[in-house]
């Protein structure tokens, strides 16, 4: 054989070798689950090699038996020139080299990329190889089962999620970022973590007579709902809403507690785990809930502090403003 036919057969041969190594580290270095991902997000790279990573078997087969004739073919036109030694010697730098170190380095930096564009390449070696990797899908189905990726666990997701911050690529904001953590982490806390003491909460008992002056105390308090508890704190008898004060003449007479419409509540425990409590929220249709421990109120949730917990940050309305202003 003449060199000038040898070295293109030699070069077309190693290309086909190096194709069939970079698209073997392609295949194996996509995850399934992601890919299906993608494809059902629109990635059209995703939906052209999904149906080449569901068949693994079939895929690698004829990538593998296809690498396999490309190298023995290459041996043998050599030694067709050269002595055996030297064949076997140059065969094996040019296939180590330029079939499978340099291709495998070069697919594995955008593999699903890649594996799309030669999807046709890909169609190819499962027609010719088909008589011979059929039978070994069968075999490696058989054998191996088809095992699902396990689930990232709620530490894992939080790291993933936390790479997003100061990342160049990412889609996701510094607020989306922490929004997303504080959400992973609801399951992880409980009521008792983010209450407000009940010293610290305005409460009034079913007894407590509504003057002219209760109402001021109770616009400076500026609270918009206020629980109503017997004095021992064992029983909550509901909420009272501030807004439904604003018809009532005080001045005329002093009205009890009792003697206005209450809005139910459920008494919660502090064990209660924050993504429970935002379902109680929603479910009750209530934006304040008492928190009991040993049968007694110990405080009071709101789902402001709910919201504060998850985006990670206070929320301050005019009335915190005020009186943060009047400390100072």
């Amino acid at each position: 054989m003449s060199i000038i036919l040898l070295i293109p057969i030699v070069l077309a041969l190693l290309l086909l070798s190096a194709i069939c190594s970079g698209l073997n580290v392609a295949l194996i270095s996509i995850n399934l689950q992601e890919l299906q991902r993608k494809a059902k997000l629109g990635n059209q790279h995703a939906k052209n090699v999904l149906p080449f990573r569901k068949k693994t078997h079939l895929t690698l087969a004829a990538i593998l038996l296809t690498n396999v004739a490309a190298v023995s073919a290459t041996s043998l036109v050599l030694e067709s020139v050269l002595f055996g030694v030297v064949a076997g010697i140059i065969t094996t730098f040019l296939i180590v080299i330029f079939g499978e170190i340099l291709p495998q380095a070069y697919f594995s930096h955008n593999a699903l990329k890649y594996m799309s564009h030669l999807r046709w390449v890909l169609h190819g070696m499962i027609f010719i190889t088909y008589p011979f990797s059929k039978p070994l899908q069968v075999l490696l189905d058989k054998l191996f089962k088809t095992q699902t990726s396990p689930l990232h666990s709620r530490q894992e997701l939080g790291v993933i999620i936390s790479e997003h911050i100061d990342h160049k690529d990412s889609e996701l904001d510094e607020d989306e970022v922490e929004i997303i953590r504080g959400a992973l982490q609801l399951s992880e806390k409980r009521v008792a973590d983010i209450l407000m003491p009940i010293e610290d909460v305005y409460w009034l008992t079913p007894d407590t007579r509504l003057s002219s002056q209760k109402i001021a105390e109770i616009k400076e308090n500026g609270r918009s709902r206020i629980p109503i508890f017997n004095r021992r704190l064992t029983r909550c008898y509901g909420v009272l809403l501030v807004k439904e004060l604003v018809d009532i003449d005080f001045d005329e007479r002093d009205i009890r507690v009792d003697d206005l419409t209450l809005h139910p509540v459920q008494l919660i425990g502090s064990k209660t785990a924050l993504d429970t409590m935002l379902r109680k929220f929603i479910s009750t249709s209530t934006q304040l809930i008492p928190i009991v421990r040993d049968e007694r109120v110990i405080g009071i949730v709101t789902i402001e502090d709910l919201v504060e917990e998850i985006v990670g940050q206070e929320i301050e309305d005019e009335i915190d403003r005020r009186q943060a202003g009047a400390e100072v």
